[in-house]
């Protein structure tokens, strides 16, 4: 877990979720999984933040930047991002102090990771239990 930062985590709000990646198709389904997954009660604002300013593959400072402000809630937001520049761009604005307080880059594979942080999330816990949800997917065993 890197890029953390003091935020607001005081109960008044819920744990929001970005999705950063090269592609915005994937961002969305990745997002649209997670909701899915999740469902069964409220869940948590999940912004997918993928592919740049002119719908390429890419990364966008301001797409995420945007997806950030869009669903913090006041407990902090977790970005979990998929390659290099991606993860690059989401340290760069925590550096620079852009993004909502108490945001946080989240070290998690994209897809489990994703699930895991929407799942937590929606279960109403604080921003360091929702990040030790998404690293832990590092764990999920497949054979």
């Amino acid at each position: 877990m890197t890029g953390a930062r003091p935020g607001r985590d005081d109960g008044s709000g819920l744990v929001g979720v970005v999705l950063v990646s090269h592609s915005a198709p994937l961002a969305e389904a990745v997002a649209d999984l997670a909701r899915g997954l999740a469902a069964g009660g409220p869940v948590v604002p999940v912004a997918a933040a993928g592919g740049t300013d002119g719908g390429g593959l890419g990364t966008s400072a301001a797409r995420i930047l945007a997806a950030a402000r869009e669903v913090d809630r006041g407990a902090g937001v977790a970005l979990l991002a998929d390659l290099g520049s991606s993860v690059l761009t989401v340290k760069a604005l925590l550096l620079e102090d852009e993004l909502p307080p108490g945001s946080r880059l989240v070290d998690a594979p994209f897809v489990e990771g994703a699930v895991a942080a929407v799942v937590a999330a929606s279960a109403g816990v604080p921003l360091a239990q929702v990040a030790e949800a998404a690293g832990e997917a590092y764990a999920y065993r497949k054979a």
